[in-house]
């Protein structure tokens, strides 16, 4: 029995060093505690694989070169990883990421990383920077080799950038951070080590972003820094020339002068509310110290980038190419916009000569910055044709330039494109829809998502987001489908809230291909929003809403998700006394029942609801002491099962009058909490699964009293567990997801002891605690893989196919 993986959906840490990209179009970033894998080099591509290892969240990422690169965390943990020996590039994406070498770097969290040839940089929170040695690719030693400890005097660096001096093979390192300052140190050979050579002032904030770029002729190397002051440096390092700098000051002329008595005149007026800024022109040198003596190199000033309204998240400068010659450079910020800057030619005043001005050729994002949080970071994809962004929610934007013949010479047309999402948090509960099209996500990022496949035009399928319809104020704990256009959600509040699908999405989902509706004749609201000082959706009909919806013919991205893709709410169910904790719906939809957090019998009640009137049906249904962790109705909804807390559990039946009675318990069913329990589709047995590190299968005897029949022991705590009904040969499967991340399979035929099947570890699945195992509906018994989604407090949500014997 093997497993390959149809979807993956993780979002990126809200870290601007932890994403980067190598040339072969694989974008590595940090999700939680995994590093994601996503192959950019088409649209319909998502996250190929997770690569598990550290065990806190990832704070940095760079590459070394396409076989190799450096992460950290925040423990100060770094990790070297290479790839092995493949013959093409097609296996690139197979599983051969391996950790070669790790080591406690630093007793604090990592902040910054940067890489160049064989030397590391790390720098963080315990206010030092380290230099290292990393293992060559010629030799046997893995091993990475501590060079030297920069001290920054309680200050912490934000932001490490590493180049090579114009024309020379000595190195220079930036280093940005709490000071408001950028420190250079310089470093003539291996054999030596780095020495401060110049401060760079002027930033009135933190330094969160720096970046070098050696010029084309390699004479100039430009470095960017951005601040938190809002506002982007350029600074020139070049070769110190006492002659060339006595004509190239002459040659400024009037028109230089003008321009900056004039800026720094309007910088000035200011004074009053900031303290007024200075533009400095020191002229700042550096020796260095050679074979042949010593070099001198001289750092300038050069152009002060205004045109964000808050803080600087992340700078990078495009790849060169032929077809982009001209120097760009990519911003982020808080402020919800990426910018692209690039010099600008004019002509001055004496019409003799020019200048060159940088100015905003490119904003991207959303204008207003309503969005929380902003950009954290962007970066280019290798040819320079496409910018990606990644947002405060972790969901990637992604925009690719045109060429066109239309285009005027310099400028540049550019359109979104889909990009990839998910949870930024742990992720709680997932369910199918009825007919197995798609299914819903429920997280503690305080959203529910829908995702489906998207029918491509060669006819393969591709999974993706398709719809955010609750953007709530609490954490969302479960959700259940009641119908394919129906659902309700839990969260951590008192009350049910029911939600149904609106015209737009049934649209969207036929014109993808994820699913097709009859038609029901119902009059339905176009879409859905949230009033300004309102906390439920809203229907809202067409061309009513101040948000542009956008057209049904692609799925929506991500700044779109949370706006456009909102289901109405058309239903609260109230009841219980406390937050509500587990949700189940009948077979026949036509009940739901609930449970909420409890300490006491009295709360510990599960309550069952008529889903046409939402009516409460019968009394609440008692027995427990402590929590209900979750509810299951039998296939024929005669019978409701619960399990909990006090380690029971306990079976109703149906009466004819409505409502349940209990008929069963039992009372020590486990030795620890209970946190799953699942019928067969046959509805002759049942499963429970316990921290108590087993799974018990339970059949009815001849007496009608259920008992266990089968314990299957797992090696950490069983979290959730569920069965696939009858093949065609009489088979059916059980799944149990373990604490640790890894899941188990198990099968039996009709009659038969249920055997070992396989078991998935943390390099195909995930790493913490399994929340939910759902096997997708199916509606043919002769296929030969079946689809299992299961999520996880790791913050990831999967589609795994199941491929059998």
């Amino acid at each position: 029995m093997d497993v390959s993986t149809a979807y993956i959906a993780a979002s990126a840490n809200r870290h601007s060093n932890a994403v980067d990209i190598n040339s072969l179009s694989t974008v590595f970033f940090g999700s939680s505690n995994l590093i994601a894998l996503w192959d950019i080099s088409t649209d319909t591509n998502g996250i190929v694989q997770t690569l598990p290892g550290h065990e806190s969240t990832v704070t940095c990422i760079r590459i070394v070169d396409d076989s190799s690169f450096v992460s950290a965390d925040d423990t100060g943990v770094v990790h070297y990883w290479t790839r092995g020996q493949v013959d093409t590039q097609a296996c690139i994406l197979a599983l051969h990421w391996k950790s070669t070498c790790k080591l406690q770097a630093h007793p604090k969290a990592i902040s910054s990383l940067c890489v160049l040839d064989d030397c590391l940089a790390t720098g963080s929170s315990d206010g030092t920077v380290k230099v290292w040695r990393l293992p060559s690719s010629k030799s046997d030693d893995v091993e990475i080799k501590e060079l030297q400890t920069i001290s920054l005097s309680g200050r912490y660096s934000q932001a490490l950038a590493m180049s090579y001096l114009p024309q020379s093979k000595s190195l220079l390192l930036a280093i940005g951070g709490t000071d408001k300052n950028i420190q250079l140190w310089s470093r003539s050979d291996e054999t030596s080590s780095f020495v401060r050579s110049s401060v760079l002032s002027g930033h009135e904030d933190w330094v969160r972003g720096l970046d070098f770029r050696p010029s084309s002729d390699s004479e100039v190397l430009v470095l960017a820094s951005g601040s938190q002051d809002a506002t982007i440096r350029l600074w020139n390092i070049e070769s110190y020339k006492k002659e060339s700098l006595v004509q190239t000051d002459a040659s400024k002329g009037p028109l230089s002068d003008d321009l900056l008595d004039a800026f720094e005149e309007s910088l000035g007026e200011f004074a009053d509310d900031e303290g007024g800024r200075q533009i400095s022109l020191k002229r700042h040198i550096m020796s260095i110290k050679t074979s042949n003596g010593s070099a001198l190199y001289s750092v300038t000033f050069d152009a002060l980038l205004v045109g964000h309204e808050a803080g600087i998240t992340f700078l990078r400068w495009r790849p060169s190419s032929p077809l982009n010659s001209t120097p760009t450079l990519l911003s982020s910020s808080t402020d919800s916009s990426v910018i692209l800057w690039s010099p600008s030619t004019v002509i001055s005043r004496d019409q003799d000569e020019s200048t060159s001005i940088w100015i905003n050729r490119q904003r991207f994002g959303d204008v207003g910055g309503q969005r929380l949080g902003g950009f954290i970071g962007g970066i280019w994809c290798p040819d320079g044709n496409e910018v990606m962004a990644w947002g405060w929610s972790g969901g990637w934007r992604r925009w690719r330039c045109a060429r066109g013949a239309a285009v005027e010479e310099g400028e540049e047309d550019w359109e979104e494109v889909g990009a990839i999402g998910g949870h930024s948090g742990p992720v709680k509960n997932l369910c199918w829809c009825p007919n197995g099209a798609y299914l819903a996500s429920t997280g503690l990022d305080q959203t529910t998502r829908i995702h489906g496949p998207v029918t491509l035009s060669d006819g393969k399928k591709s999974w993706h987001e398709l719809a955010r319809p609750q953007v709530h104020g609490y954490d969302l704990l479960g959700v259940s489908f009641l119908s394919d256009l129906k659902f309700a959600s839990i969260a951590d509040e008192k009350v049910v809230r029911v939600f149904e699908a609106p015209l737009r999405f049934i649209e969207l989902a036929e014109n993808l291909g994820v699913a097709q509706f009859p038609d029901t004749g119902k009059l339905r609201p176009a879409s859905a929003s949230v009033p300004p000082l309102g906390l439920s959706n809203k229907a809202s009909e067409a061309g009513s809403s101040a948000v542009v919806s956008p057209p049904i013919t692609r799925r929506p991205f991500e700044g779109e998700l949370a706006a456009t893709t909102l289901w109405p709410e058309i239903e609260k169910v109230f009841g219980h006394g406390y937050e509500s904790i587990s949700l189940a719906s009948s077979h026949s939809r036509k009940h739901i029942a609930t449970a909420c957090k409890a300490t006491t019998p009295e709360h510990a009640v599960v309550r069952v609801y008529d889903t046409t009137n939402w009516q409460l049906i019968g009394q609440p249904l008692a027995g427990h002491s402590l929590t209900v962790t979750q509810i299951t109705f039998s296939p024929d909804d005669q019978f409701v099962l619960t399990v909990s807390r006090d380690r029971s559990w306990r079976m109703y039946q149906v009466q004819g009058a409505g409502g349940y009675a209990p008929v069963a318990a039992e009372t020590k069913a486990h030795g620890r909490i209970i946190w799953d329990c699942t019928w067969s589709h046959e509805g002759d047995l049942f499963a429970t699964a316990s921290r108590d590190k087993t799974v018990k299968i339970w059949n009815r005897d001849d007496a009608g009293k259920w008992r266990a029949t089968v314990t299957l022991k797992t090696s950490e705590a069983a979290t959730a567990v569920d069965f696939t009904p009858f093949d065609a040969k009489r088979r059916r499967l059980i799944a149990v997801g373990l604490e640790n991340g890894h899941i188990c399979i198990y099968s039996n035929t009709e009659g038969s002891a249920w055997e070992h099947k396989a078991s998935f570890d943390s390099s195909k699945v995930h790493v913490n605690h399994i929340t939910s195992l759902r096997w997708r509906p199916q509606t043919s018994s002769e296929t030969q893989s079946r689809e299992l989604a299961s999520c996880s407090e790791d913050g990831t949500l999967r589609i795994l196919i199941v491929h059998m014997d």
